[in-house]
């Protein structure tokens, strides 16, 4: 079996596009989640939200526009420093180093073109239109996404898209990693896309009560993983995306290899739809180490999936219990939706890439906000500041999801 390297990241997220800024953020527990006023039909309610400032007039002509969902608009804006970094930007790199027949993408995304979907009910059943919009389907089909990734690099292999929740662009970087792997492809441009911050889906989630309350220390404080004081998820939007390539094809052309993708596993609880299962996790989580050749001991941070609800941190701690056994006391582990939110499809995308900056810098980001942790949730959870960590081996990255959805990542150094 083929080595995976890992050449370019980019991301667009609440606190930051692009990869530096975002990981700036990170480790400075900079919040990026405020209220949202949204005008729905039974009047104005400000709801938190992880929303990203973006304006998409900076990125593309208007009559490109007319096209694109704003949750390709992420992913494209993504891709784009992906493929910047790996090397893969301008004209004619592509072709010299890859067939485009064997560079393929592989995404992720809960929602697809929920904003889109929102736009046409609202015309449909609010303003009577007789007509909706000639571009509604693919606007908001799942896959116009790496559609529109494909197109925009020539990128001709495998093409997929994942909708498991959650765990869907982690799922999608584990299935791309097994395409290199097996030799399927050559290269991957993978990750996940998100924009759900619309009426329908926001209503949705309210309905669900598992939506964070505001924090008496402030709107930006909500978002409180492992925390006594936590009352749910925020949900939030943003891209992250990956490029994925044969280790021995990123050095013939000289690339800068960023670590090496190396486990990767997915497990289903078949337990319940809304509630997780400690076994499920944790044999995902022992699974990927399997994959990947290690031992528990050779994790040196763990990025938790850590969404800041009542039930899911405590599964979860339990969870990394049964996986780590004595270690787990040991181990240093993070939530990075403290400041940026639950971004769903794109959440296990975006969470990798924090591990990955970790990994290279020595630096793990801290969960924020967490002054006092529940008793229940008893690990090494870096509570408020980012700490140093130099010497880092090798970092996981969990995702898990409603209907028993898991997903686990490993990446070692280069």
């Amino acid at each position: 079996m083929r080595r995976v390297a890992i050449t370019g990241l980019g991301v667009v997220s609440p606190i930051g596009t692009g990869t530096p800024a975002f990981f700036e953020a990170l480790l400075a527990a900079r919040s990026g989640i405020r209220p949202i006023d949204v005008p729905f039909p039974t009047g104005t309610e400000s709801v938190l939200g992880g929303a990203v400032e973006f304006d998409p007039d900076l990125h593309f002509p208007r009559a490109r526009l007319l096209t694109m969902d704003r949750v390709s608009q992420y992913a494209l804006v993504a891709s784009r420093e992906a493929m910047a970094q790996a090397g893969l930007s301008q004209a004619g790199d592509l072709e010299r180093s890859f067939a485009p027949e064997r560079f393929g993408v592989s995404l992720g995304t809960g929602s697809g073109g929920a904003g889109s979907t929102d736009v046409a009910y609202t015309a449909l059943l609010e303003q009577k239109v007789a007509r909706l919009r000639p571009m509604t389907v693919v606007l908001s089909m799942y896959n116009a996404i790496a559609a529109h990734v494909s197109m925009e690099f020539g990128l001709k292999g495998p093409s997929s898209t994942v909708s498991n929740a959650c765990a869907s662009s982690a799922t999608s970087i584990g299935d791309a990693f097994r395409q290199i792997r097996h030799g399927y492809a050559d290269a991957m441009l993978v990750g996940g896309a998100e924009a759900l911050l619309n009426r329908g889906t926001i209503k949705a989630w309210q309905a669900m009560h598992t939506l964070a309350k505001p924090h008496a220390d402030g709107a930006e404080t909500s978002c409180r993983p492992f925390s006594v004081d936590r009352s749910g998820l925020v949900l939030a939007e943003g891209a992250a995306m990956l490029v994925l390539e044969d280790w021995e094809s990123a050095k013939k052309r000289g690339a800068n290899i960023l670590a090496e993708l190396c486990g990767y596993a997915s497990t289903t609880d078949a337990h319940h739809l809304t509630q997780p299962d400690a076994q499920g996790q944790a044999r995902a989580m022992a699974l990927a180490l399997a994959d990947a050749g290690l031992q528990t001991s050779d994790i040196g941070y763990l990025n938790a999936h850590g969404t800041a609800t009542e039930v899911g941190d405590v599964v979860e701690t339990n969870a990394i219990k049964l996986a780590f056994g004595e270690l787990a006391g040991r181990l240093p582990i993070s939530s990075s939706k403290g400041v940026h939110g639950h971004a769903m499809g794109a959440a296990g995308a975006m969470e990798f890439i924090a591990s990955l900056m970790a990994l290279r810098s020595g630096q793990l980001p801290p969960t924020a906000f967490l002054v006092n942790p529940d008793p229940r949730c008893d690990l090494d959870y870096i509570p408020r500041e980012a700490r140093d960590a130099k010497g880092l081996r090798a970092v996981m990255s969990n995702s898990f999801a409603f209907g028993g959805s898991n997903a686990v990542l490993v990446a070692k150094t280069a």
